[in-house]
């Protein structure tokens, strides 16, 4: 089986990971208001060329007020055209967010690659560093100053 490959986004807005699982979480309640489909996910202008090595295996990973902090599986990678007639992106993810080992990461538009060596550990599975218990504020706090 290849190797996953993830993209790399920045969050914009949410200044931690529980404020982008709230802002996901309002577009999902919206949805259902309206009788849509509730399904998370995050639209772009621009199509990923390496789509059939992200969907279903990889993650998004999010950049989060200058710190990559947390990931999101993506399940699919639907192009679609808008009502505009522009050509779009849905990229579909699960709607769970599992924090990361954080890492600084300067600003950017749209979005990188990130390949499976290059990805930071979950945090669950580093729970022998104290990372995985330590507050998001802390974390990221300590990344800023350089300290992990």
């Amino acid at each position: 089986m290849p190797v996953a490959l993830h993209l790399l986004k920045l969050s914009v807005g949410p200044e931690t990971i529980a404020d982008l699982e709230a802002r996901q979480a309002r577009f999902r309640a919206e949805a259902v208001r309206e009788g849509r489909d509730p399904a998370s996910f995050h639209t772009t202008r621009m199509i990923p060329k390496r789509r059939r090595e992200i969907a279903g295996r990889g993650s998004i990973y999010w950049v989060i007020k200058g710190t990559l902090c947390c990931r999101q599986a993506l399940t699919a990678i639907v192009p679609f055209t808008g009502e505009d007639g522009v050509p779009r992106c849905r990229l579909m993810l699960d709607e769970r967010l599992v924090p990361v080992a954080p890492r600084p990461c300067r600003p950017f538009q749209g979005w990188r690659y990130l390949t499976q060596k290059d990805a930071p550990p979950d945090l669950d599975g580093a729970t022998a560093t104290g990372l995985a218990e330590m507050p998001e504020a802390l974390r990221r706090e300590l990344v800023g100053l350089g300290l992990l």
